[in-house]
Formats: C-alpha cells, structure tokens, sequence
C-alpha cells in the first residue's frame, strides 16, 4: 500500500477513535497486519491487547496443595514358622 498523507491521518483518526486494528484495516482496504506495523513505524499509543485479562479482575485462587499419594502397602509373603 502506498501510504498517503491523507491515508495516515485517516489511520490516525481511527486509531484514537479506538478501532480494532481489524476494523481499520477493513475500512482503508488493507490487512491489519499492514495497520499494525504502520501504527508502530508512525509510533501511535499502544493499545491493550484484547487476549490478554483485565488487570483489574479478580485473581483466580491458587489451587489446593494435591496430597502425596502414599504407595500401596508391601504384602509379605507368610513364613513358615
């Protein structure tokens, strides 16, 4: 893509609109990987990644401790007196 002044302020305006680099890429007719990389060539802000979990959320608990499992017993073998 040759990327226009007017096509870098378009990525800019949609960019602090908050648009998912998809969205973007799907208004301007490119991939979002060509968004992405112009966004950090242009070094815009950087966006919160949408996998990751909020750091906001409430932390899972740890699981419980497993409790080591005791071999079986040895069997003897009865003697003879």
């Amino acid at each position: 893509m040759d990327w226009t002044n007017e096509a870098i302020e378009q990525l800019r305006i949609l960019w602090a609109e908050g648009h998912s680099t998809a969205e973007i890429g799907r208004r301007m007719g490119v991939s979002k990987n060509a968004i992405v990389g112009k966004a950090h060539r242009l070094n815009l802000p950087a966006r919160p990644s949408p996998i990751r979990r909020d750091a906001h959320a409430t932390p899972r608990p740890a699981p419980a401790p497993r409790r080591p499992v005791a071999p079986p017993p040895l069997q003897r073998e009865a003697v003879a007196p």
